[in-house]
């Protein structure tokens, strides 16, 4: 049995049978007798029967010695049986020891492991799946036959089939709960902590944010990736993240749902463990809290001999930048700390073109940008590389880059207009890098040599910038689609993914980096496993980050590199001089001065900015009319003054009584002049209703016919109310200034899309053309309103229509003071040279031929507020000129003279 190995079946001898006992003879003692009786006929001598008696007695001897020699044989063989038995059971305990020691060397429990320090973290896949609850009795694989019938083999075969003091295992996701008494029970849970840490390697297994103090010390703390350990020593609710639970349960208390193994405590070193629904005992591990402190340190003074580094250590930029190589043509590469604290290097070319970062609030995101900016503009000059970086959270994540001379541009959310315009104005960078490849003769940027930089556009906070503006959507879409060829990257951070990121982007960005995030689903669309949403969450663990580019299975963890103070201007001091080509105009002025030229084909209103086409060029108008749309303060006074200065104008005035003169007098323009309307609307309100449609019919047909007749019309106002917006309609061009809202934006005719709050005077929309109207100069002021004449008696005969009451009597005094004849209007009055007739309305029209003769040959004198009866009084149904009510007017009709506008004084 010697020559036999561990895993051929031993076979036990077979218990000989028991001889049977030998029968009679009967031949053997009957021959004889016939024998004898034979002789005894034939010789008749008596002595020949004396044979006959020696049959019997050699049957007889016969049968005795058979059974001698079955006794001795049957003794012979028992004896050789037992000497089998007792050699198969030393080889069964043999083989049970060597079992034993194999089963502890793949599945080591704590103790054992520190005392072989050279098995810990060792790669044994079936080590890494187990968790070993304790040592007890298990199914042995030695296997035993034969000895059937034999109640020694039966019970060698029984005894060979168990073995004991081996390891007791659980699958180490199982989660294990232990009952009894808190201090008992925190020992075991340690004991069982410690196991699964000396098992698995940081990454392999990671502790959370919470724990016992004496995991501070574990290098699984500082871990990015792997199944999360939970140690509850004083009890608590398990997470619903966690992979390995262990937990301390109170006596009473039921165990966690989350733990398929319970270990109730029988003494200090036993236990029942309760596991699949059945029951066994087993004796467990303990250990102090000063041990597991202890074994902690030692794990983390392996993971800086092992791993090269400390977990919490972090990799400096200026470190990094001394590991960089030097980069190669095409590449734009930079360096991270990656596992084991060796460079980790990501180029953005290869890797790219373009690149996802998400992460969560104090994740570390602002660090990951700011720091692989400024490695990159280490590595490469102005020329070769230019940067626009966009912050859309209102803070100051890029300002300290600003000074470096690769950056074109520092874009915040507090200065919308201008960030939105730079992002426009990457449509025309596509162009014109387009046109430089074809000039050069190039497929892409690599081939043009340096006829073109490349250029990086980094923007933090992605989501919030397209949430606000969902067209610039398209313009990502664009640029990640078309940016590889022509040398444009996109480096696009958000705090999440779902729903932030379309397809157009994240189909043509491969390279991929995420933070800690809150949801497994951020992690899973960025990276494709959940791993982002489990990494820690301390302060020493920010910067931590997983990436994962297009030649990955899986993540790989990264550490940010700090960005010391000083490396910024460093940098910028090494490429003084020299400036990356800015990919957009500057913004317009808030002030731009009006100057005359002879060459322009029409009137200069301002200066187009066209960021998409890069340009900013005149607006010349030719047309026969402008609408000028826009609140208080927005500049619509400035823009009929560049019109003045350009131009012969015709000013409708301000005030109600000059606006309607000039309205109505609108047929008599003379070609080539500018009619200037400046708040339309509100001289439309200060007219009454017949009045006002008046004036806008007298407005339209002028709109309608003013390219006919030669000249312009200007027209401005707040809004774009029923009764103006009829007239806008026939203007062609409108120019829309700042309004209050969005909604009063679109009322005037733009597009919601194009609002922009808080513009300067003299800014607009032309269309959807962002303008700045040029300035002619100071405000002109409004000339004061021209009064109408008096009206006193002469020599002509007047007749008066003027309300009985106080008014009445005061004019009458002040007429008979000065010598005129006032005479009241009745049935025996009559018109005299000099004279004045007066009476109320209803007198008047009482008397209708006296009425007649005052229409024909006197002054006929209405008082304004006889205004319902003009048209009986007057004959006609002509609208008399306009007058301002309760201001001492009237109107006066004089033979073969139009109708006149005066003032009835009282003097």
């Amino acid at each position: 049995m010697s020559t036999l190995t561990r895993d051929d079946p031993l076979t036990l001898p077979r218990r000989a049978v028991p001889t049977p006992r030998p029968p009679l003879p009967l031949m053997t003692a009957v021959v004889p007798v016939i024998g004898a009786v034979v002789l005894w006929a034939v010789t008749g001598s008596p002595y020949a029967l004396l044979f006959a008696a020696l049959g019997p007695l050699i049957a007889v001897a016969s049968v005795a010695d058979a059974a001698r020699t079955s006794r001795r044989t049957a003794k012979k063989d028992a004896a050789a049986v037992v000497r089998e038995l007792a050699v198969a059971e030393a080889e069964v305990a043999r083989r049970h020891d060597e079992e034993r020691e194999q089963r502890w060397a793949t599945f080591p429990d704590a103790s054992r492991f520190l005392a072989r320090p050279e098995s810990i973290w060792r790669a044994v896949p079936e080590r890494e799946q187990m968790l070993v609850i304790g040592s007890g009795e298990d199914a042995s694989t030695v296997r035993v036959s034969g000895g059937e019938g034999d109640d020694d083999a039966t019970a060698l075969r029984r005894t060979a089939g168990v073995i004991e003091d081996v390891p007791v295992l659980v699958p180490v996701g199982t989660g294990v709960a232990v009952i009894g008494p808190p201090v008992l029970a925190a020992a075991v849970v340690r004991a069982l902590a410690l196991n699964v840490l000396l098992c698995l390697a940081p990454g392999r297994v990671r502790l959370g944010d919470d724990g016992p103090a004496w995991t501070d010390a574990a290098p699984h703390r500082s871990a990015a990736v792997g199944p999360l350990l939970q140690i509850l020593e004083e009890g608590g609710v398990v997470g619903g993240d966690v992979d390995i639970p262990l937990v301390v349960v109170p006596d009473g208390a039921p165990p966690p749902p989350r733990c398929g193994a319970v270990l109730r405590m029988t003494s200090p070193t036993t236990a029942r463990l309760d596991l699949d629904g059945r029951t066994r005992d087993v004796t467990v591990g303990v250990a102090s809290a000063a041990q597991a402190t202890c074994a902690a340190q030692l794990l983390a003074d392996r993971a800086a001999r092992a791993l090269g580094h400390r977990a919490d250590d972090a990799l400096t930029l200026r470190a990094a930048l001394q590991a960089a190589p030097d980069p190669r043509a095409g590449t734009l590469p930079a360096v991270f700390a990656g596992a084991g604290g060796v460079a980790f290097p990501i180029d953005l070319v290869v890797d790219g073109p373009h690149a996802v970062v998400i992460g969560m609030t104090g994740a570390g995101k602002s660090e990951l940008l700011t720091s692989w900016v400024v490695a990159l503009c280490a590595a490469h000059t102005p020329a070769q590389l230019g940067f626009l970086l966009v912050d859309f959270k209102g803070g100051r994540t890029f300002d300290h880059l600003a000074p470096l001379p690769h950056v074109t541009g520092v874009l915040t959310d507090l200065d919308e207009p201008t960030t939105l315009r730079a992002i426009e104005s990457l449509r025309a960078e596509v162009r014109y890098r387009e046109r430089t490849l074809a000039d050069a003769g190039a497929r892409d940027v690599d081939e043009a040599g340096n006829v073109l930089g490349r250029l990086v556009i980094v923007v933090d906070e992605y989501a919030a910038l397209v949430s606000a503006h969902p067209v610039l959507h398209e313009v990502f879409g664009d640029l990640a689609a078309r940016g590889r060829a022509l040398g444009i990257h996109l480096i696009l951070a958000a705090q999440r993914a779902n729903g932030v990121f379309r397809d157009a982007v994240l189909a043509n960005a491969p390279l991929r980096i995420a933070l800690r995030v809150a949801d497994g689903a951020d992690s899973r669309a960025v990276l494709g496993v959940d791993d982002a949403c489990r990494l820690s969450g301390r302060p020493e663990s920010r910067g931590t980050a997983l990436v994962r580019r297009s030649r990955d299975t899986a993540p790989h963890v990264l550490r940010v590199a700090l960005c010391e103070p000083g490396i910024v201007a460093a940098a910028a001091e090494r490429h003084r001089g020299d400036r990356a080509r800015r990919p957009w105009l500057p913004a317009l002025p808030a002030r731009i001065p009006l100057v005359s030229s002879q060459t322009r084909g029409g009137l200069l209103l301002g200066i187009a900015d066209e960021p998409d086409q890069q340009r900013q060029q005149e607006v010349i108008w030719n047309d026969s009319a402008l609408a000028v749309i826009g609140g208080p303060g927005s500049g619509r006074t400035g823009v009929l003054r560049v019109v003045a200065a350009q131009t012969a104008t015709v000013r409708v005035p301000s005030d109600p009584e000059g606006a309607w003169d000039a309205l109505v007098d609108l047929e008599r323009t003379p070609s080539g002049a500018t009619v200037i309307v400046d708040d339309l609307d509100a001289i439309l309100s200060g007219l009454p209703g017949e009045y006002a449609a008046a004036a806008a019919d007298v407005l339209e047909h002028a709109l309608r016919g003013a390219r006919a007749r030669g000249m312009r019309i200007v027209v401005t106002t707040q809004r774009a109310g029923a009764g103006v917006g009829r007239l806008l309609d026939l203007v062609p061009r409108r120019l829309i200034l700042g309004t209050a809202s969005r909604a009063d934006h679109v009322a005037a005719g733009g597009e919601a899309a194009d609002f922009l709050p808080d513009l300067p005077p003299g800014r607009g929309r032309l269309g959807r053309t962002l303008v700045q109207v040029v300035d002619a100069g100071p405000v002109e002021e409004d000339p004061q309103a021209a009064l109408p004449p008096s009206w006193q008696p002469g020599r002509r005969p007047a007749a008066v229509v003027l309300p009985t009451g106080p008014r009445s009597r005061r004019l009458t005094a002040a007429w008979e003071r000065v010598g005129v004849t006032v005479t009241p209007v009745g049935a025996n009055a009559s018109l005299e040279r000099g004279g004045v007739l007066v009476g109320p309305p209803d007198a008047w029209l009482g008397q209708w031929r006296l009425l007649a003769a005052a229409r024909a040959d006197a002054d006929l004198v209405i008082d304004a507020a006889c205004a319902n009866e003009y048209r009986s009084l007057v004959g006609s149904r002509d609208l008399p000129p306009f007058v301002l009510p309760g201001a001492g007017r009237a109107w006066l009709h004089a033979p073969e003279r139009p109708v006149r506008r005066v003032i009835l004084e009282e003097s």
